[in-house]
């Protein structure tokens, strides 16, 4: 675990180098049209949905796995075997989607896969050894790290999105703080292009109407995982 966090603190270091050294080859250039309109949302929903699939998994995880002793196959496990992987994903995509040039998601994904597919073939080598032909089934039934279309469609978003706000609570800051510092950023070039008036009727708002619906969504996961597990229909 020590050295899992080296390395992705050197990673960390070494791209925040890169980006204060050559700002212009990085950032994506500040744009009034309905395309970066949409490409901000998009952005700004991703990070979002991330985080929320983080605090599910924890949670999810930290309330059935008996300290590892079982192995959680259900709620956010039950559409792909590692849905925290999947969190820093979506996050990451939407970092770049709201701040970077295009050819930065290429970068990105790039260095996602080289990275986390090792650590994600290095646990499940040790699951392999501790949960035996319980996990073989597992990964036959579950995808590893992406889900396809169809399985979000075909069932309730909480059957595979459980959520109580103690989980949420756990992470709100780094919510907050990746939001923030996003957000700050990306304001920066749009405020000294077209004005604070004009930015803050149109950005505020469309952010706003986003927090709006995921915290509505947040609700409602809340309160259908409330009523699974009081009615003995979540499966662990």
């Amino acid at each position: 675990m020590k050295l899992r966090l080296k390395i992705n603190g050197f990673l960390i270091v070494l791209a925040l180098s890169l980006i204060v050294l050559f700002p212009k080859v990085f950032f994506r250039k500040a744009g009034n049209g309905s395309l970066d309109q949409m490409i901000e949302i998009s952005g700004i929903v991703l990070i979002l949905l991330g985080q929320l699939l983080r605090a599910s998994a924890r949670g999810f995880k930290s309330k059935y796995s008996r300290q590892g002793l079982t192995l959680v196959q259900g709620g956010p496990y039950s559409l792909v075997r590692n849905p925290m992987y999947l969190g820093i994903l979506l996050i990451g995509l939407g970092i770049v989607l709201v701040l970077f040039e295009w050819w930065v998601a290429a970068l990105f994904l790039l260095i996602f896969v080289v990275r986390y597919i090792q650590l994600i073939f290095q646990e499940e080598r040790k699951l392999l050894e501790i949960f035996s032909e319980e996990y073989r089934r597992y990964m036959q039934r579950v995808p590893c790290i992406l889900p396809p279309l169809k399985a979000l469609f075909e069932r309730d978003v909480s059957e595979y999105l459980p959520l109580r706000f103690a989980w949420v609570k756990r992470e709100i800051g780094t919510v907050f703080a990746v939001l923030f510092i996003v957000l700050t950023i990306e304001s920066w070039e749009d405020i000294s292009k077209y004005g604070f008036p004009r930015y803050f009727i149109r950005e505020f708002a469309m952010i706003g109407v986003i927090i709006l619906l995921l915290t509505a969504l947040t609700v409602y996961l809340d309160r259908r995982t409330a009523f699974n597990q009081q009615n003995g229909t979540e499966k662990s």
